[in-house]
């Protein structure tokens, strides 16, 4: 159970995006704009860059709801599972090795970038837009981490990941507007009702 009384019986962020929804809109709306907005990266590499980075901090939901969508847009999880065991002999591009790199310092303080990885990073390819994008992601998955695993929710049933992460690559992160929440809450309240026995 959750540390807070959210009055829902949902997983992981979905517990909490529903139990305030002024910050809940915020939130979807920054995983939205990092995720899937404009960027000269792809929507894959940025889902893998956020489950990597949930990974790292061991934030179970984070990193199996964002590798699901990773998986879907990248066409499966062979890669995904190649980063998380050994980045160095994972089948990616040089950029987005030195990415994720970046990604994995600011996980650990964001004063662990040095100049030296981002000559590296751009002498790979990486943009200026690459490197921004690579930071700004690691940097707020430590606060969706710590958001999540601060207030002790409870992750998915493993089963539940890979819809999840199909709906989240094709319908995105948008906060659902006022005339629908109790819709979509109602949906969730059926999903995840709480088993008997």
């Amino acid at each position: 159970m959750p540390h807070i009384d959210t009055g829902n019986h949902y997983p992981g962020i979905l517990s909490l995006l529903y139990f305030k929804s002024s910050s809940g809109g915020a939130l979807s709306n920054l995983a939205q704009t990092i995720l899937l907005g404009p960027s000269s990266m792809t929507p894959g590499e940025r889902e893998l860059i956020a489950a990597y980075v949930s990974r790292l901090n061991e934030c179970q939901f984070c990193h199996d709801s964002h590798a699901a969508a990773a998986s879907w847009h990248l066409e499966g999880d062979r890669l995904i599972q190649e980063v998380i065991t050994d980045l160095e002999k994972a089948n990616v591009t040089e950029r987005l090795r030195a990415l994720l790199r970046i990604a994995a310092k600011v996980q650990k303080s964001g004063r662990s970038v040095l100049p030296e990885d981002i000559s590296r990073a751009k002498s790979a390819g990486a943009s200026d837009e690459d490197i921004h994008d690579a930071v700004l992601i690691a940097a707020a998955f430590c606060m969706f981490n710590r958001y999540v695993d601060g207030l002790g929710t409870v992750p998915a049933a493993r089963e539940v990941y890979p819809s999840m992460g199909q709906r989240l690559a094709q319908k995105g992160y948008g906060y659902p507007p006022r005339i629908i929440r109790w819709l979509v809450r109602r949906i969730l309240d059926r999903q995840f009702a709480p088993r008997e026995g």
